[in-house]
Formats: structure tokens, sequence, C-alpha cells
């Protein structure tokens, strides 16, 4: 297991996760969230080959859609 930072919190996952299998892992709808991956918006066409990697510090929001 390697840990990370997400929105703050330190969690842990398994090594060699893309951003993809992550977001999953989280339970996360990887078509309704924007990712920052060590301070930098990282772009939906990166996240599979996007490694996680130990040390990593992400922030993942949610897209709301309202009116």
């Amino acid at each position: 297991m390697i840990a990370l930072q997400i929105n703050g919190e330190e969690r842990q996952c398994h090594p060699d996760r893309n951003m993809v299998e992550l977001l999953e892992f989280l339970n996360m709808n990887p078509r309704l969230v924007a990712v920052e991956h060590n301070g930098e918006i990282l772009h939906r066409q990166l996240w599979q080959e996007t490694v996680i990697k130990a040390g990593d510090r992400l922030e993942i929001v949610t897209i709301v859609g309202g009116g």
C-alpha cells in the first residue's frame, strides 16, 4: 500500500493504479469529477496514463449541475 493525500486527508491505496482505477476504487464516477494532481489540473485524456505514486497530492471535485 502507498500513502497519498486526497482532499487534504491521508489515504492508502494499492500501488500502480492509474487515475481512472483510483477514482473507481474511491467509488467516484470519473465522468463527474475534476482532478488536480500535485497542484496542476489533470486533463481527462491523461488519466489512463497517469500512475499514482506515494506522496501524490490530489484534489478531487465533484461536478454538480443545477440552476
